[in-house]
């Protein structure tokens, strides 16, 4: 039966695969929701754009008005709420707009979503049940895991669906923020939601400011390839179309009020993920002096986070997702469309940001 998909934030690296991938792969109607801040970017989109089956909407999450507003005009059967401010450089050096979208507005996206689900459940009963409002989140709501240079069974400690929050940074502590206004929305009022925290995203589409493709740029540009500290942090890398399958999956057929972690089994120092990086630059465009050469070492942001680690055996369990590529096969694929898609990354990097490191500011 086709649906309509709200997608929040669409024009972001996530909310674009998401949506590219209902469009190609599914006969579903998606309405975009997205207020085009510097990291919304609606070429990413090019491929979808056309389809009679996608609607964008340029809006704030948190206008009340216009959020009722495309409730009504649209009537969806789901909404994937991706819209935030997400990168942890730029929440330590302001956090203020982290506050303001990622709690005020999703108080405001709920309160629209519980006004338009009261009214559907007066006047359209079956559409009500089948209702779920799906939020996205991240693993850093968490805090971090005990790295392996300080405990011998480190390895064994991952995040699960039941771990406590304790997030570090001004970007966490506002996604941990809304994911109890989610969860408080639903035991409150009874509104049909569910949470997913996801490992750190990488591919195609990425905003530079993130380290994968920042790293992949300013080696091809020849800058220095910023490692913060010793680079010994690890994080779980997931593919972002991998990703994008998980949150459709769970946005269907996820339980009620129920959490999904979603990772791609990867974990990796910071640093490994640089040489790798490079490992594949040298052999995909040689040069004589080796990428591993650029690699500088800069002052560790406040706060920085040692380890995340995420166990997604649930989802696996009870939904049968499994990630299809490994970080090897999504790495190499990635650098890839980086390469092939210069026009994309060139259109970024003439607005403001020039790729530097943030969040080392006191």
């Amino acid at each position: 039966m086709r649906k309509t998909f709200f997608v929040t934030g669409g024009a972001g690296f996530i909310g674009s695969a998401v949506i590219r991938e209902l469009i190609s792969n599914t006969d579903h109607h998606v309405v975009n929701i997205d207020k085009l801040t510097y990291a919304g970017n609606l070429e990413s989109l090019k491929s979808v754009e056309d389809s009679s089956r996608y609607t964008f909407i340029q809006a704030d999450i948190c206008n009340a008005d216009a959020m009722a507003q495309a409730f009504e005009k649209h009537q969806p059967d789901i909404v994937m709420h991706l819209a935030a401010e997400s990168h942890v450089d730029r929440s330590i050096d302001g956090p203020a707009a982290f506050m303001e979208t990622n709690i005020i507005g999703t108080y405001t996206l709920l309160e629209a979503a519980r006004g338009y689900w009261k009214g559907l459940l007066e006047t359209n009963p079956e559409k009500a049940e089948a209702f779920r409002f799906h939020h996205i989140s991240t693993d850093e709501v968490y805090g971090d895991l005990p790295h392996p240079d300080e405990s011998e069974n480190a390895q064994e400690q991952l995040f699960t669906e039941t771990t406590s929050y304790a997030p570090s940074s001004p970007y966490s502590a506002s996604k941990a923020s809304s994911d109890h206004l989610v969860r408080a929305w639903q035991r409150t009022y009874g509104l049909p939601t569910l949470v997913t925290n996801c490992s750190n995203n990488y591919g195609p589409y990425h905003f530079p400011e993130k380290l994968i493709p920042l790293v992949i740029l300013n080696a091809l540009a020849g800058k220095p390839l910023p490692v913060y500290g010793n680079g010994s942090q690890i994080r779980d890398w997931l593919y972002v179309e991998d990703h994008a399958r998980a949150l459709i999956l769970v946005a269907q057929k996820g339980e009620i009020a129920d959490t999904y972690n979603i990772g791609g089994h990867n974990e990796k120092q910071n640093i490994e993920v640089v040489q790798t990086i490079c490992d594949i630059l040298q052999e995909l465009v040689p040069k004589d002096r080796r990428y591993r050469d650029q690699i500088t070492y800069v002052q560790d942001r406040p706060g920085h986070d040692r380890r995340y680690a995420i166990d997604a055996r649930k989802i696996e369990q009870d939904l049968g997702w499994k990630p299809l590529e490994t970080f090897e096969t999504g790495l190499r694929k990635t650098v890839q469309w980086y390469l092939d898609n210069e026009t994309w990354w060139r259109r970024v990097q003439d607005g403001s940001y020039q790729g530097e490191r943030l969040g080392v500011s006191s």
